[in-house]
C-alpha cells in the first residue's frame, strides 16, 4: 500500500513538473505538436539572434583603434550569413526529413565523417547551452547590485534546471514563453537600428572618406598583409554570430507540413534578421564611436548613446531593451536543448551511442538526450565557473568543423548528381565550403593557445568514445546474425507461406508466455530452449513483443502504422511455427514508449485468460561482462522479473550466451 501510495505521489509530481503522457498513436498529435514557421523562428532563432549580444562586439573590440574597419567584417559577416543559409536551404530540400550535419555527412560522405560532424555538434550545442545561460545570468546581474554578484552561478544553475524541465514538457511548450521576449528583442532592437542608420544617412559620405583614410593609414602602419590579418582576426573572433544557422536543418522533423517550405522561410526569417540585427550594431558601434565601459557590454553603452537625449522615456526603452538582451541569452539555450538531443538519437539509432538515447519519454521527447545536454551544460558550467570570456574561448570552432563538412557532402552531392542547374548549386555550396574553412583555420588559429585545445580535446575523446561504443555494437550484431545462420531462420520464415491449421486452447495445461523483440535466432533459441527444460509440459504457447516507438518510428501516423503492421507480422511467424508443432499458440503485439510499462498493463488480461502462465524471457550473456555491456544493453527482463515477483507471477530468464 505505501509502495502504491508512494508511485502515485511520484506520477503526481512528474505531471506537475513534466505534463500528463501524450499518446503516440494519437494522428493528430503531430499536428498539435509542430511548429509553423513563426514559432520555429522563434524556437530555433534565438541562438543565432543572442549571439549579436556578444558577436558584434568580439569583432568591434578586436579591431582596436582601427574601428573603421568594421565595415569590411560587416560585408563579409552578410556575405557569410547568406551563403550559409543558402546553402543549407538546398540541405533542406534534399533531406526533407530532416539533413543536419550528421546526417549530410552521413549519407554523401561516409558514415565515419558523418559521426566526426555528429561529436562536433554535440559539443558545440552544450557549449551554446552553457554560453547562453551564463551570458544571461551575466546580463542580468549587470542590473542588480554589486554584492549579489556571488549568487550569480547558482541562478545560472538553477536557469539550466528549469530550462531543462521546460524541455521535458516538449518543444512547443518551452518555446511558447519564449515568444514575448523574442518580439521585444527584435522590434527594441530594430528601432535602435533604424534610429541609427536613417538619422546618419546625411553622415555618409564623411563616414566613407573616413573609412578610406583609416584604410590608408592602417596599410602605413602594418603592412597589406598586416590590415588583412586584423580584419581576419576580427572577423573570426566573431565567428560566434553564425552558429545557429544550421540549427533548422537539424530540427526540420518538429516543422509543420509541408516541412520543406516551413524550414526555407524560417532559414529566411532568420538569416535576415540576424545579418540585418549585427550588422545594424556594429555600424552603430562606429558611427557613436562607441567605447569600451567597465562592467558593461557595447551594446548597453551603444544605447544609452542614442537614447540621451530622450529623458525618462529612454531609460526606460534602454532598459526594456537591454532586459529583452538579457533574458533571450538566456533562453538561447532552447536551440541546444532541441537540436542536441535530435543529433544524439539519429546518432544512438546508428549505434555510435547508447540505443537509450533515441528512445522517446511519455511526452514524446528524447527525455535521455534533454538530461545528458542538461548534465553536460551543469557541469561545464561549475568548472567553468560561469564565466563567459573563459566559454567564449572554447565557443564556435566546432560549428564550423559541421559547416565545412557539410558544405563539401554538398559539393559531392551536385558534382556526382549533375541535374540541371547543378552548376550554379556546386558554385554556392563550394564558395561556402572555402568561407567555412577560412573561418575554421582562422578560429582554432586564434583561439587554440587561450584555450581552444580544450574544445578540440573533449570533441576528440568523444569521437574516440563513439567509435568504441559502434565497434561493440557491429560485434554483438554478428554474433546476433551468427545465431540466427544457426538456427536457419530463414527456413522458417519461408514456411510461413503454407497454410496452418490451429489448434484448440486447453486451459487445463500450462501457457508459456514468452517476450520476443523480432523473429530472430535470439527468439527462436529461447522457444526451444524451453521445449528443451521442460518437454512437453507447456502445450499453449503466447508470444508477446513490444514495439518500441522511438525517435526513428515517430516521424508520422503512416510510418507508426506500417511499424505497428511489421509488430504484428513478426510475432505471428513464431505463432505459425508452434502450430506446426501441434500446439496451441497466440500472438500479441503491441507499440509503446517503453516495454517494460507496455507488458505490465497487458499482464491482467493475460493473466486473466491463461490462469497458468508461466512468463520467460531470452537474455544475452557476454562471454566478458564489463561496465560497457551493462550501459548499452538494456537488461528490460531484469526489471520485468523484480516486478513480476512482487506481483507473485513467474518469470523465467533464459540464458542466450553468444559465442
Amino acid at each position: 500500500m505505501n509502495t502504491k501510495n508512494g508511485d502515485s505521489l511520484a506520477s503526481r509530481a512528474k505531471e506537475l513538473l513534466i505534463g500528463e503522457a501524450k499518446n503516440p498513436h494519437d494522428r493528430m498529435i503531430f499536428h498539435h505538436m509542430s511548429l509553423i514557421a513563426f514559432f520555429a523562428w522563434v524556437g530555433l532563432g534565438t541562438d543565432g539572434l543572442s549571439s549579436s549580444c556578444y558577436g558584434p562586439e568580439e569583432a568591434f573590440l578586436a579591431l582596436g583603434g582601427h574601428t573603421h574597419l568594421i565595415l569590411f567584417v560587416a560585408l563579409a559577416t552578410i556575405i557569410t550569413v547568406f551563403l550559409v543559409s543558402s546553402s543549407y536551404s538546398q540541405i533542406i530540400e534534399l533531406f526533407p526529413a530532416g539533413g543536419g550535419g550528421y546526417l549530410v555527412a552521413s549519407k554523401l560522405l561516409s558514415p565515419g565523417m558523418g559521426m566526426v560532424s555528429g561529436c562536433a555538434l554535440l559539443i558545440d550545442y552544450v557549449l551554446t547551452i552553457t554560453l547562453s545561460v551564463a551570458s544571461g545570468a551575466d546580463a542580468i546581474f549587470s542590473f542588480l547590485p554589486k554584492e549579489w554578484i556571488s549568487f550569480k552561478l547558482g541562478f545560472a544553475v538553477f536557469g539550466l534546471i528549469v530550462l531543462t524541465v521546460m524541455n521535458l514538457r516538449g518543444v512547443k511548450e518551452s518555446v511558447g514563453p519564449i515568444i514575448p521576449i523574442f518580439l521585444t528583442f527584435i522590434v527594441t532592437h530594430f528601432i535602435m537600428i533604424a534610429y541609427t542608420v536613417f538619422g546618419h544617412l546625411p553622415e555618409l559620405p564623411a563616414v566613407l572618406k573616413s573609412t578610406q583614410s583609416e584604410i590608408i593609414s592602417t596599410h602605413s602602419q602594418l603592412g597589406l598583409w598586416g590590415m588583412i590579418f586584423l580584419i581576419m582576426k576580427a572577423y573570426s573572433m566573431g565567428a560566434g554570430t553564425f552558429t545557429g544557422i544550421e540549427a533548422v536543418s537539424n530540427g526540420i522533423s518538429i516543422l509543420r507540413e509541408p516541412r520543406v517550405r516551413t524550414g526555407k522561410r524560417t532559414m529566411h526569417y532568420m538569416a535576415y534578421s540576424l545579418s540585418i540585427t549585427v550588422v545594424g550594431l556594429m555600424i552603430g558601434y562606429l558611427l557613436f564611436g562607441v567605447q569600451h565601459v567597465p562592467g558593461k557590454t557595447l551594446n548597453a553603452a551603444l544605447f544609452e548613446t542614442i537614447t540621451q537625449g530622450w529623458g525618462k522615456p529612454g531609460v526606460v526603452f534602454v532598459l526594456i531593451t537591454l532586459l529583452s538582451e538579457a533574458i533571450l541569452l538566456f533562453v538561447a539555450a532552447q536551440t541546444g536543448f532541441i537540436d542536441g538531443p535530435r543529433v544524439l538519437s539519429n546518432m544512438a539509432m546508428d549505434r555510435w551511442f547508447p540505443a537509450k538515447f533515441a528512445t522517446l519519454s511519455d511526452r514524446l521527447v528524447t527525455q535521455n538526450g534533454i538530461l545528458l545536454m542538461g548534465g553536460a551544460a551543469l557541469v561545464l558550467m561549475v568548472f567553468a565557473k560561469g564565466s563567459v570570456k573563459f566559454l567564449v574561448v572554447l565557443y564556435s570552432i566546432n560549428v564550423f568543423v559541421t559547416f565545412c563538412m557539410s558544405q563539401a557532402s554538398m559539393v559531392k552531392h551536385w558534382w556526382q548528381d549533375r541535374q540541371p542547374g547543378w552548376i550554379r548549386k556546386i558554385i554556392l555550396s563550394g564558395s561556402g565550403f572555402a568561407l567555412c574553412l577560412l573561418i575554421l583555420i582562422c578560429v582554432i588559429l586564434m583561439k587554440f593557445d587561450e584555450g581552444g585545445w580544450i574544445t578540440l580535446l573533449i570533441t576528440g575523446m568523444l569521437v574516440i568514445a563513439a567509435i568504441y561504443i559502434k565497434r561493440h555494437y557491429n560485434d554483438t550484431a554478428r554474433q546476433l546474425k551468427q545465431l540466427d545462420r544457426d538456427m536457419k531462420i530463414e527456413r522458417f520464415v519461408t514456411v510461413d507461406e503454407a497454410p496452418v491449421k490451429p489448434v484448440a486452447y486447453d486451459p487445463q495445461s500450462k501457457t508459456a508466455v514468452l517476450l520476443v523483440n523480432g523473429f530472430n535466432g535470439l527468439g527462436l533459441h529461447s522457444l526451444l530452449y524451453i521445449n528443451r527444460l521442460f518437454g512437453k509440459e507447456f502445450r499453449n504457447f503466447v508470444f508477446l513483443q513490444v514495439g518500441v516507438i522511438d525517435a526513428g518510428t515517430f516521424k508520422d501516423p503512416d510510418e507508426i502504422e506500417r511499424f505497428e503492421e511489421k509488430t504484428q507480422r513478426e510475432v505471428e511467424l513464431y505463432a505459425k511455427f508452434m502450430q506446426r508443432q501441434e500446439a496451441y499458440a497466440e500472438a500479441m503485439s503491441f507499440t509503446g514508449l517503453e516495454v517494460v510499462h507496455e507488458i505490465l498493463k497487458r499482464v491482467p488480461q493475460i493473466v486473466q485468460k491463461y490462469p497458468n502462465a508461466v512468463f520467460f524471457g531470452g537474455q544475452i550473456v557476454f562471454k566478458n561482462d564489463s561496465f560497457w555491456n551493462r550501459r548499452l544493453h538494456n537488461y528490460t527482463v531484469f526489471a520485468l522479473q523484480k516486478t513480476f515477483y512482487r506481483q507473485g507471477i513467474p518469470f523465467i530468464i533464459l540464458p542466450i550466451r553468444l559465442k
